[in-house]
C-alpha cells in the first residue's frame, strides 16, 4: 500500500483512518445494541463518521487522539 512521502502527513493519515474506523465501529454496536437491524445499523455508523470532529487529529493540536470523546448527537433516540 502506498504510503505519504512526508512522515508527518502518512502520521496525519493515519490517526483520521484510526478515528474513523473507531467511530463506525463504535456506532455499529451501539446500533445494534439498540436492536437496528444491520442496514439501519450501518446507516448509523456511516452517520457517525460523517458527524466525526476532525479537529482534535489535527497537527498542531495540543490534544491528538481526542476524537470522538465528546459524546455525538444521537439520531435514533
Amino acid at each position: 500500500m502506498p504510503s505519504c512521502a512526508d512522515p508527518q502527513a502518512h502520521a496525519f493519515a493515519e490517526r483520521v483512518r484510526a478515528a474513523c474506523l473507531q467511530a463506525a465501529l463504535d456506532a455499529y454496536e451501539e446500533a445494534a445494541l439498540r436492536g437496528l437491524c444491520a442496514e439501519g445499523a450501518l446507516e448509523y455508523a456511516l452517520d457517525a463518521l460523517r458527524r466525526l470532529d476532525l479537529t482534535p487529529l489535527c497537527p498542531g493540536n495540543p490534544h491528538p487522539g481526542s476524537a470522538g470523546c465528546e459524546p455525538p448527537d444521537d439520531p435514533v433516540g
